[in-house]
């Protein structure tokens, strides 16, 4: 009897241990998911008031902007629940055999009658300690109980929370395509936007026709100088280092790195989430949209005299010849199939970023020179 308490006191010992490391990071997930879903009905209350807005480009833009942060929070909290219920799923598997020993030597304790477990085979003084071990124990084993009925009970609370997370993500999924879908129809209502006129649009026009480089066409555009004298009021210059990029992504590859066919150009590619919003990095006229070459659909900004925003890759664009933007204007938007909630679901449990991933390719150019991408743009949060 008193080997059986031995065993019962060391496994008791080990699991309380266990449990106590384990415990520390089970709210991390739970308050993550929460705050997900939170951002994903704000989301959605945004998108009401933003269909009503005066100035609806800007109102939806921050609603799209609102989904993709929600699904994105949704997207890791469901990373973060998969890795805790995995991690508390190999705890109680690792502890199954401390568990049966704490079983069977109280239900050992059960079967014998209370004159039996009061004495002792070594006579008084063995059973004096042996109630003294039982005493130690006692509360111990109402913690360990009290611990597993916690871990038992923050399994049940993460499986929910994965069942609410794939009911917000059909709900979020939904709101994010009708939030596209009103920005681009109230896009291309507007009208407010103001023009500066260029020597002949048709000629930019030409000259992307019969380019055969982007650097070509880039240092053509150079040569087209803008008719009027608008005053420039925003320094591009003086932005260098704290310009945002065009959307929230990765680094995929820096400027002149080579890619897979190992071939180097003077900008960078950003990845991103598919259908992600690209807006405007900064004040400037945009020198021209459209399709080029192998680049997918292009825009080039002009923020400043001399300067050139090349932006290519894009499956929409949100804007015309020779309209002035400011910062945070919606320019395009990322192709790509919009994910379903079991993608995200699937993605949870597998691990790593399974979902597709667009490219975005990003050049500046200086006096018909290509200049660092990684220079001007605030890249600490990628």
């Amino acid at each position: 009897m008193l080997n059986r308490l031995s065993e019962l006191f060391f496994a008791t010992a080990v699991l309380c241990i266990t449990v106590a490391i384990g415990a520390n990071a089970s709210e991390t997930p739970t308050q993550m998911a929460k705050d997900a879903a939170l951002e994903l009905r704000a989301a959605a209350a945004t998108l009401k008031t933003a269909k009503k807005s005066a100035d609806r480009v800007a109102a939806l833009s921050q609603t799209v902007r609102a989904y993709e942060n929600g699904l994105q929070a949704v997207r890791k909290s469901l990373r973060a629940v998969t890795i805790r219920e995995q991690v508390l799923m190999l705890d109680l598997s690792n502890q199954r055999e401390q568990i049966s020993k704490l079983l069977g030597v109280l239900q050992t304790m059960e079967r014998a009658s209370t004159p039996m477990l009061m004495i002792h085979p070594s006579g008084p003084i063995g059973t004096a300690r042996s109630g003294m071990i039982m005493s130690e124990i006692a509360p111990m084993l109402q913690l360990r109980a009290e611990d597993l009925r916690k871990q038992v009970e923050e399994l049940s609370g993460l499986n929910a929370l994965q069942k609410v997370a794939e009911s917000e993500l059909e709900i979020g999924l939904a709101g994010a395509k009708d939030a596209r879908v009103a920005l681009a129809g109230a896009i291309s209502s507007r009208t407010e936007l103001p023009l500066r006129f260029t020597a002949d649009p048709v000629h930019t026009q030409i000259l992307a026709d019969n380019s055969k480089t982007l650097d070509s066409f880039a240092n053509g555009l150079t040569d087209i100088p803008l008719d009027d004298d608008q005053e420039e009021q925003y320094s591009f210059i003086s932005a260098k280092g704290n310009i945002p990029l065009p959307t929230e992504g990765a680094l995929l590859r820096a400027f002149n790195e080579a890619d897979a066919a190992g071939i180097k150009r003077p900008g960078i590619v950003v990845t991103a989430r598919p259908l992600s919003l690209v807006t405007s990095p900064t004040p400037a006229t945009i020198r021209f949209a459209g399709a080029f070459l192998d680049y997918g659909n292009v825009i080039i900004l002009e923020p400043e005299s001399g300067f050139l925003i090349v932006i290519a890759g894009l499956d929409q664009i949100y804007g015309a010849y020779g309209q002035v933007v400011n910062t945070g204007d919606p320019i395009g938007l990322l192709g790509g199939k919009q994910p379903k909630a079991q993608d995200f679901l699937i993605e949870a449990s597998e691990g790593g970023g399974t979902l597709d991933q667009e490219s975005l390719y990003i050049e500046i150019r200086n006096n018909g020179k290509p200049v660092n991408p990684t220079d001007w743009f605030a890249l600490s949060n990628i």
